[in-house]
């Protein structure tokens, strides 16, 4: 069994998920170029199960509204994972769920959802207008995305700000699910999930380090983060993944 493998069932083992990839590994990028292609077309069961786990259980305790979704490093497939568990949200219940994108250094959520990016968060936590006035309807009804919207320089609000846009995101919306930046470097990351009702971390396999994932689970946890689930991303399974579970 993988060393990931048995982290991730350490780091959080109430709610834990494997999205694999079928395909070889594409090699290893440096970390300022664009993140790797992804495939549309992976397995959706683990984050389908994901999703009825965090949102739909029946005990009280489990009950979470407002989500952030956050990798390791930059590249990552953060941002599909949270665009691929919002659009479950909204295909299993009739609840209104919003999309967040919150990280202004790489921005994809838009990409995935093939919506544009003129205005979003950024514009809403420098403004007083509607929160809802940021966000663009998508095909489904009762799916929408504030997009990153176009950061000017010196830009950097205030937790206080944050606070109070994601305040009006609950009264606006029966689920949020935000794209926060990586964890490794970026400072928003803590702020912005330290406002959420939990925080899942997707960890990348065969490229995230153990040490690395360990760090980013004591800096969630110093900073008194709810860590409500992990997933690895990308596995792969040298033998039918059924056969592997028993090993």
């Amino acid at each position: 069994m993988s060393k990931n493998f048995e982290l991730l069932q350490r780091v959080a083992k109430d709610v834990y998920f494997s999205v694999p990839d079928e395909t070889p590994e594409p090699p290893k990028k440096p970390a300022a170029v664009s993140p790797r292609p992804l495939k549309r077309d992976l397995p959706e069961p683990g984050i389908m199960k994901l999703v009825q786990r965090l949102f739909t259980r029946a005990d009280e305790e489990s009950n979470v509204k407002v989500v952030s979704f956050a990798g390791i490093a930059r590249g990552d497939r953060s941002s599909w994972i949270c665009a691929r568990a919002g659009e479950a949200l909204a295909e299993q219940s009739e609840a209104s769920v919003c999309l967040v994108e919150a990280n202004f250094a790489s921005p994809q959520l838009h990409v995935h959802l093939s919506a544009e990016n003129h205005v979003g968060l950024a514009e809403a936590l420098a403004t007083k207008e509607p929160i809802q006035e940021f966000a663009v309807q998508l095909p489904r009804r009762n799916l929408s995305l504030i997009p990153a919207g176009l950061v000017k320089p010196g830009f950097y609000p205030s937790i206080e700000r944050y606070r109070e846009r994601f305040n009006e995101l609950r009264e606006v919306f029966d689920y949020v699910l935000i794209s926060a930046p990586a964890l490794d470097g970026e400072a928003d990351a803590t702020r912005i999930a330290q406002l959420t009702d939990g925080t899942v971390l997707i960890v990348e396999a065969n490229h995230s380090r153990r040490e690395t994932v360990r760090r980013a689970k004591e800096q969630l946890e110093s900073a008194k983060v709810r860590l409500i689930g992990a997933v690895l991303d990308q596995r792969t399974f040298p033998i039918p993944e059924k056969l592997y579970r028993r090993l």
